[in-house]
């Protein structure tokens, strides 16, 4: 009975003292925080023994430096070394003590005695890799990591971390190697890419291109880093080059063409439609009995349709050649399901273009019939057929359709453009109050863009009605906006130039050397096109349309000037002007793509 009172007095004890110690740090650790740091050496000191944790022994050093206590400290941290010789943290707190002496070469005996206490246990040696690199020295983590990875026979081990260490050390070819070798680790990819755009600069990119071809030169059949080079390479928008890297991917594995028909659409959407144009050119050739034919066949047209209409003047010969394309597409795959999209892209051709409206309107009344079951694909084309409609100078029914698909797809994103088409229907024929009506609910829409152009139109009206009666400077350019609407590019640039001269102290002065601009831009008179723009920066920066001139003269400088200092001053000068712009976004994107960084 006295041996169990006796056990259980000790243990009593044991937690009394531990307690009375956790209470010390606690009480410690708060002088700390409040920079009462005295008061808490004190209370460390009595806690700086064998068994001490991590945070004790930290502060005691932190707090013996700060109060020029070295020497006592050294004399503790001496005693330590040889009574709790197995932990390794105590070596590192001592050869921190001795960096404070300014005695490197002890330092450095003391944080090699650390990496041999830890040494014979991998999972040790990454617990004081974190430990070091807390104490910002990376250079040593890296050190013990290596070992680390020597011991645990795997040669990707800690890569993730060893890439983020050597970026903090500005070693980025060691991190960019470490990194790559991460990668190959399933699921990681994405965590890569985030670390290269934090980390690589526009000094840096030519050294990750040269590391990636070496990658893909050395392991031809390792998929990850073809992916990493095509996706550095459609960052830089060199989609050529990305192109040669997928093909060559492609006809190694056996891909059936996805991936090169994948990078395709990216590059229709960058406006590339040269290389577009390639890529599924090249899918149609290598797999005509492949499941993507009918779609790469039909997009190679499309591609190269897309070159000709944003080519200024139109030629109409080209336009009959991309007809007769789809038309020998027609021969070969028929008029079905799988060319129904070709089949209204022909009849728009014919309506803006060729000015064969009736042509356009009997295909699309073919191409319903053929897709009478795809709900979406009818609502389209009677989009479509308003559209024509509208060019025949028959709005009424114009608005017939537009109104059926609102109906049709009431709450769904084509409901929204087919109520917004109606809308501008209103305007273009002068009847402001019914469109402004209309432009108010729609800037409630799910569609940020169908939002953001209803409540552009709704202030432009708002701004230029009830002066006058007749409301004639309104009218006059509502007709404009449907000339352009009509493809009459050259009759609406003559009407703005004679509107302009007639209005130039009217409240719609910037709205019509906007669309002036905009007009002079699908003609290719860039110069006279930045002139408006820079009258509109100069004159009416603080009103609505200052913003959309600055982004718009910016890209002009980039895409079409080729200047890229310019263009990334005025993305700047956007982003300090006008901080809340819906534009703010797209341009620090571009701004970084132009700066060299590598953007998403």
């Amino acid at each position: 009975m006295k041996k169990v009172v006796g056990l259980w007095f000790m243990l009593c004890l044991v937690g009394l003292l531990n307690g009375f110690a956790q209470e010390g740090q606690d009480l410690a650790d708060e002088y700390f925080k409040k920079g009462e740091v005295e008061k808490a050496y004190t209370i460390y000191q009595k806690l700086i023994k064998p068994g001490a944790n991590k945070q004790v022994m930290n502060r005691y050093v932190e707090s013996a430096v700060k109060l020029d206590k070295i020497g006592d400290a050294e004399k503790v941290m001496r005693r330590l070394v040889k009574s709790d010789d197995k932990n390794p943290y105590v070596f590192l707190q001592a050869g921190i003590l001795e960096e404070s002496r300014k005695d490197s070469a002890k330092a450095e005996v003391y944080f090699n005695k650390a990496i041999s206490v830890a040494g014979g246990n991998v999972n040790g040696l990454a617990e004081l890799a974190q430990d070091f690199s807390e104490r910002n020295k990376q250079a040593w983590s890296v050190k013990i990591l290596k070992k680390a990875r020597e011991q645990s026979k795997d040669p990707v081990a800690y890569a993730g971390e060893l890439a983020r260490l050597y970026g903090s050390l500005g070693q980025k070819e060691n991190m960019v190697d470490e990194l790559l070798q991460w990668g190959l680790i399933p699921g990681n990819r994405d965590n890569v890419q985030a670390i290269l755009q934090d980390n690589l600069k526009e000094n840096d990119q030519k050294m990750l291109e040269t590391v990636l071809y070496k990658k893909v030169q050395e392991s031809p059949n390792e998929m990850f880093y073809t992916e990493m080079l095509v996706w550095y390479l459609t960052q830089k928008k060199e989609f050529y080059k990305a192109f040669i890297q997928e093909r060559a991917l492609d006809k190694r594995l056996k891909l059936t063409g996805v991936r090169v028909y994948d990078l395709g659409a990216v590059a229709l959407q960058n406006k590339d439609y040269k290389n577009a144009a390639a890529m599924f050119e090249y899918v149609a050739k290598e797999y005509p009995q492949g499941q993507l034919y009918p779609f790469a066949r039909r997009l190679v047209i499309k591609a190269r349709e897309e070159q000709v209409k944003n080519t200024y003047p139109v030629d109409n010969l080209e336009i009959r050649k991309l007809i007769a394309d789809y038309q020998k597409m027609f021969q070969e795959l028929g008029k079905n399901n799988r060319t129904l999209e070709a089949l209204r892209s022909t009849a728009n051709l014919y309506a803006f273009y060729l000015d064969e409206k009736d042509t356009a309107i009997t295909i699309l009344q073919l191409a319903t019939e053929i897709g009478k079951t795809e709900r979406t694909f009818i609502d389209r084309c009677k989009l479509d057929m308003g559209d024509i409609y509208l060019l025949k100078g028959e709005p009424w029914e114009a608005t017939l359709l537009y109104s059926q698909v609102e109906k049709s797809q009431k709450e769904d994103l084509l409901g929204y453009e087919a109520k917004l088409r109606n809308a501008r229907l209103h305007y273009y024929k002068g009847d402001f109050e019914l469109s402004k009506e209309v432009l108010d609910i729609l800037k409630q829409a799910t569609s940020r863009e169908i939002a953001n152009d209803a409540g552009a139109l709704s202030l432009l009206i708002m701004d230029n009605t009830g002066m006058d009666s007749s409301e004639t400077a309104m009218k006059e350019y509502a007709s404009i906006e449907l000339m352009l609407f009509q493809n009459k590019v050259d009759s609406a640039a003559l009407a703005l130039n004679q509107m302009y001269a007639k209005y130039k102290d009217h409240s719609l002065a910037d709205n019509i050397l906007w669309l002036r601009a905009n007009t002079l831009l699908k003609q290719n008179k860039t110069d006279e096109a930045l002139q408006d723009l820079e009258k509109i920066s100069a004159n009416y920066g603080e009103d609505v349309l200052g913003d959309d001139a600055l982004f718009l003269t910016a890209k002009t400088y980039e895409e079409n000037r080729k200047d890229k200092t310019k263009a990334m001053e005025l993305y700047n000068q956007l982003l300090q002007k006008y901080p809340g712009s819906i534009f703010g976004a797209e341009a620090r994107k571009r701004f970084r793509a132009l700066r060299g960084d590598i953007i998403n």
